[in-house]
């Protein structure tokens, strides 16, 4: 039986990326006769005061909690088969851990669902960006006997170093992101990310704003960041949580993925807007990277660059109840055949035979 072990930086079930890129496919892996183990270093104790301001003394306890973790695990990687590094084994910038991995009997799978390459640190964290160093992605990528790509952008950063890369699109798990019964009494307009993506939700706030005035009744509602206040839009965040998650989805009348046209950008895999769309919310996503194949404008989402073009979508879809359902069905439809988990599961497992054949 292969034995598989996951480096990642949480616990199960708390970090989206983590979530999509392999948590989900873990159960499928173990009925094909995989055992599969994950090592994390962020403890659900520690989760708070990591990702927030001050905290000098704790973050620095944490590293080095984890740096010892870390020595642990290379004392065992020649007792798996496969060890598989989603995006990095360890959060300051040394490729230590994933040499070791190389060096050892395991074939390395790396994953990686961002343009991890650019620096693109959380605002709690600003000061401690010295001791990243978004440039070991290229020696990670190359000491891989296996690279998973969340999409043909970040493929091609990935083939300049190693030739050996599967595009795994990021995807959802459609039994549980799935339609509830929709309120009519109200139009709202919903984001869902985290404390360190609400900037790109802010790119959102001129077109907002125009609607908003246009359409008083509209509510804009914020998920994932229980802090995020704007009193002018009346928004007061909600937090996150995996058992609210769908029917937060749910309460939305319309989804928006609004992004940068830049290099960070364009390696984001559509997690957002695939979200909405499982859940049969219309979409709006900004026309980057991989949400130009994700999204045909008009049939199973929208796609907006400019704020005449955001307003213009969500006004279409306000006023007309009948194109929020029709675009709605036609986006799950997209992720079922496209983005599901059970769409892919087979390309997965195959990945991973793969991987244990290579000599």
């Amino acid at each position: 039986m292969p034995r598989v072990l996951f480096l990642a930086p949480h616990r199960l079930n708390r970090s989206p990326s983590q979530r999509y890129r392999f948590e989900q496919y873990i159960s499928f892996l173990e009925q094909n006769n995989f055992q599969c183990t994950l090592s994390y270093l962020i403890s659900e104790k520690d989760d708070k005061a990591f990702y927030t301001e001050g905290n000098t003394f704790w973050k620095f306890w944490i590293l080095i909690k984890a740096i010892l973790h870390r020595i642990k695990d290379t004392f065992r990687y020649n007792k798996y088969d496969i060890v598989f590094v989603q995006r990095e084994a360890i959060m300051v910038g040394s490729s230590f851990f994933e040499k070791r991995i190389k060096r050892s009997r395991a074939k390395y799978i790396f994953d990686f669902d961002d343009s991890i390459w650019l620096m693109d640190t959380s605002d709690g964290n600003k000061k401690y960006e010295w001791l990243k160093n978004p440039e070991k992605t290229v020696r990670n990528i190359r000491y891989a006997d296996m690279v998973f790509a969340g999409n043909g952008y970040l493929a091609s950063y990935a083939r300049r170093c190693n030739d050996r890369i599967k595009i795994i699109p990021t995807t959802i798990d459609t039994d549980f992101h799935k339609p509830l019964p929709k309120q009519n009494d109200k139009i709202v307009i919903g984001w869902i990310g985290s404390h360190t993506t609400i900037k790109h939700f802010e790119y959102a706030l001129e077109f907002l704003t125009i609607v908003k005035n246009k359409y008083p009744q509209v509510e804009i509602r914020v998920v994932g960041d229980a802090d995020y206040v704007n009193e002018k839009l009346n928004i007061k965040g909600f937090a996150w949580s995996s058992a609210t998650e769908v029917e937060m989805i749910n309460s939305f009348s319309i989804g928006i993925m609004p992004l940068p046209n830049d290099e960070w950008a364009k390696g984001k895999c559509g997690l957002k807007g695939l979200s909405y769309m499982a859940c049969e919310v219309p979409t709006i996503m900004s026309p980057v990277g991989v949400n130009t194949e994700i999204i045909e404008h008009g049939k199973n989402g929208f796609l907006a660059s400019t704020t005449d073009e955001w307003i213009s979508c969500l006004s279409l879809l306000i006023e007309d109840a009948t194109l929020r359902e029709k675009i709605g069905t036609a986006g799950r439809q997209t992720v079922l055949e496209k983005y599901a988990v059970l769409s892919q599961q087979q390309n997965y497992l195959n990945a991973f035979k793969e991987v244990l054949e290579k000599k």
